[in-house]
């Protein structure tokens, strides 16, 4: 058994719990993963002792707590430098810290309007303010690392920074957000991946189920 612990929220809802844990699924590295399901707006009090922020996700590595996602997939990429985790080039891996912490720190309206639900059936809906700037920010930053990686992955193999925009992958499919063809093929990609299968069977899998507000 691996001595990394990965503690996350549900897998149909926790976007960022499936950031760090695809990354280090799709890296090969080894390590547990652990389930404390939260229910909204509660959360759940369970996280308060093993995370300092009382949220999920957290890693666990011996006496080591690391929180928040970004930082999860830096400490493990620095554990397991020879998996590939950030891209080896040094100006492409700049590039993907920067879209990488682009999505840690905005798009906030895609985020609000659009919560991750891998069960959720396609449906469009009404878009407040501020969606349609951050999905044509989105497109831009995949195609153009797609284009100057060659693909099939945004800098080539599937690194961290596909792994920060993995939760939008469903959230551009599930709420009908694009119809751009380079992005529909990269969503494609991204869904076929064996990493993403394993997520979105054990989500499909879950009793939990939060209503979803239709107003």
């Amino acid at each position: 058994m691996s001595d990394l612990i990965l503690y996350i929220g549900n897998k149909n809802y926790s976007s960022w719990s499936l950031r760090p844990w695809i990354a280090m699924e799709a890296a090969g590295v080894p390590f547990t993963d652990e389930v404390i399901p939260f229910d909204f707006p509660a959360g759940n009090p369970k996280f308060k002792a093993i995370s300092p922020t009382g949220r999920v996700p957290v890693l666990h590595h011996g006496d080591v707590r690391v929180w928040e996602s970004l930082a999860i997939i830096e400490y493990v990429a620095e554990l397991f430098p020879d998996k590939g985790i950030w891209p080896k080039d040094a100006g492409a891996r700049a590039e993907a810290r920067a879209i990488s912490m682009e999505m840690l720190s905005g798009f906030r309206a895609l985020r609000n309007a659009c919560p991750m639900n891998i069960r959720r059936e396609p449906r469009a809906i009404a878009l407040p303010d501020g969606v349609t700037d951050d999905v044509a920010r989105i497109e831009t930053i995949w195609k153009e690392a797609l284009a100057r990686s060659g693909g099939p992955f945004l800098f080539g193999a599937f690194s961290a920074a596909d792994a920060m925009y993995a939760p939008v992958v469903n959230r551009f499919e599930t709420y009908r957000l694009t119809e751009d063809d380079a992005v529909l093929a990269y969503i494609a990609r991204v869904k076929a991946h064996p990493a993403w299968q394993k997520w979105q069977a054990a989500a499909l899998a879950e009793p939990w189920i939060v209503p979803e507000d239709e107003a």
